[in-house]
């Protein structure tokens, strides 16, 4: 008799909901969390092992970007990229804030603080979130970009004791404190998830973070102008928003943009 084959295909996790897959796995997934007070987070998370983060450098931010910027980090996503991507999204705030340092491919665009939150990305393109100087860089670990931003959101599980303070978590227009606020984290398992809503308090993005299993998380960009999240259902399909309201179209990465942003590939 002829060998039965099957095949089991991924299983989503209950509460989440598979944007991006191939046949045998789950690449991204995303959720929604609603918030006491009104506000709704869109989680976007990134499974471990089945991506690769790059970081891109804008036209006009960091300056000199421009000039030392290479073809894979430069101010849109790369035709060598595209085949294999699956996401991108913003990165942090204007440099000139000071809310923390920038290294790309090994160039320091900004000196790097003690203190600060870092989303760091290692030569094999994996990404993790911490504190510079406080376990990162580990030892003998090969980073080759750092983006960082304010102090972190959350810090081994614990909720920054500034989430209150929402003039902490940046200056926002016209006063609107429950602006539009995006931040990235990562979890025990690895998995990196990105958040952002159009109308949230930093506590709004700590939390659905914190309830989603992130331990170490930062507030990337904030203000409606700035938060573009993306995704593809498959490797290279076309970028739909994510970020219900986000003003900027899906495919402002392809076509090169001011500021730093992340691009997420398929391994």
């Amino acid at each position: 008799m002829p060998r039965t084959t099957t095949t089991t295909l991924p299983v989503p996790q209950p509460g989440w909901t598979p944007v991006t897959e191939t046949s045998k796995a789950i690449l991204t997934d995303t959720r929604t969390v609603h918030l006491p007070d009104g506000a709704a987070v869109t989680l976007v998370r990134f499974h471990a092992g089945t991506y690769r983060l790059d970081f891109h450098l804008g036209s006009s931010d960091p300056p000199g970007a421009s000039t030392a910027a290479t073809a894979l980090d430069g101010d849109a996503v790369s035709v060598a990229e595209r085949p294999r991507l699956i996401a991108a999204f913003n990165g942090g705030f204007k440099t000139d804030t000071g809310s923390g340092g920038v290294e790309a491919d090994g160039h320091v665009f900004v000196p790097l603080v003690t203190g600060d939150a870092s989303l760091v990305v290692d030569a094999n393109g994996a990404a993790r979130v911490g504190v510079w100087g406080q376990g990162l860089p580990a030892p003998g670990e090969h980073v080759v970009s750092v983006r960082q931003n304010l102090t972190p959101l959350i810090s081994n599980g614990v909720l920054s004791p500034q989430i209150g303070n929402v003039a902490a978590w940046g200056a926002e227009l016209y006063g609107v404190t429950n602006t539009a606020r995006s931040a990235i984290g990562t979890d025990p398992s690895g998995n990196l998830v990105y958040a952002a809503s159009m109308g949230a308090l930093p506590v709004d993005l700590a939390t659905a973070l914190s309830d989603a299993g992130v331990t170490n998380a930062m507030e990337l960009d904030i203000n409606p102008y700035w938060i573009q999240g993306d995704v593809a259902a498959h490797p290279g399909g076309p970028l739909q928003a994510a970020i219900p309201g986000q003003q900027r179209p899906a495919d402002t990465y392809l076509a090169g943009w001011t500021r730093d942003f992340f691009a997420v590939l398929a391994r």
